[in-house]
């Protein structure tokens, strides 16, 4: 019996309060409707003080009261969740009231709704890079703004996902079949630009050791006439490896390819020196043949 009674207190309260608000949405006053659009913003209400804060916007056109309200309208979507258009509302009140004491901060909350806004790493990531343009610009435009470290925290985060999505690109190649020739090759190449893009990155030994096993099974599956340059190349990204992280613990493992790839290198390489002389002599038989002739 208690709990029924207050689960209906509950129901009631709940009934009560949606009541209010209706009643409120229809004054005509709008000076009450705007303190009570306020108040409910003041208590974390940002869903009815924002519906509140969109019925009466166009009435306060022109009046001091318009700044903020358009200020706070921005703020009530931020926090309900509604960042794209957080974002939209800081900016065009940024444009809007250029002269503001709040405009830095809604410049910077404009960018900030899109960090919020930023998907999965696994997902299309427009929006992240959207968000690290928008965070990049407040910076050089506001050198000196309080939020200015922030900002830049902000964009490390957001450069970490663009890391983790680069990261997972590359290993998704290489876990393709060894016998797959364009995804060994993409691999190769996703890494190279990895390495390139994040020199730095926790990621960066597991993947030196990816390249050396993309760029080997690349070797061993690719036709007779290009194995000769593939080999070379996993020796090369071999040396890189050791070169940069000389106590990798995958460095055995790499070892054992490099072994293979050299005497793979020095096999091709004679089999090659051998058809080049074969070639020449059969070249110059064939000239002594038609000299032969001439003299005939």
């Amino acid at each position: 019996m208690r709990k029924h009674f207050l689960l209906f207190i509950f129901f009631a309260f709940i009934l009560a309060s949606c009541g209010k608000f209706e009643k409120i949405r229809k004054l005509t006053d709008e000076k009450k409707k705007y303190a009570a659009a306020i108040e409910y913003y003041k208590k974390g209400e940002y869903d009815k003080a924002g519906i509140l804060f969109e019925e009466i916007l166009p009435s306060l056109t022109g009046t001091d009261q318009q700044e903020l309200v358009t200020f706070y309208q921005a703020y009530c979507d931020y926090h309900t969740g509604n960042f794209e258009m957080a974002n939209f509302r800081f900016k065009r009140f940024a444009e809007t009231f250029a002269r503001s004491e709040y405009v830095e901060e809604a410049v910077y909350m404009s960018a900030y709704a899109l960090f919020k806004n930023s998907p999965s790493y696994n997902l299309d990531q427009s929006g992240t890079l959207s968000a690290i343009n928008e965070l990049q610009s407040f910076i050089n435009n506001n050198p000196d703004s309080k939020f200015r470290t922030e900002a830049s925290d902000l964009i490390k985060d957001l450069r970490k996902k663009l890391e983790r999505k680069a990261y997972e690109k590359a290993k998704l190649y290489h876990k393709t079949s060894p016998f797959n020739i364009a995804s060994l090759k993409s691999s190769v190449i996703e890494i190279a630009n990895f390495q390139k893009d994040y020199p730095d990155s926790e990621f960066s030994e597991e993947l030196y050791y990816l390249k050396v096993v993309s760029q080997y099974d690349l070797a061993v599956s690719t036709i007779e006439t290009k194995q000769l340059e593939r080999y070379k190349d996993v020796v090369k990204f071999y040396q890189e490896l050791i070169d940069k992280y000389p106590e990798s613990s995958y460095l055995k493992k790499a070892e054992k390819l490099y072994d293979i790839s050299m005497k793979a290198s020095d096999r091709l390489a004679k089999l090659e020196e051998e058809y080049r002389k074969a070639r020449e002599k059969e070249k110059s038989n064939t000239t002594k043949v038609g000299a032969a002739e001439n003299q005939k």
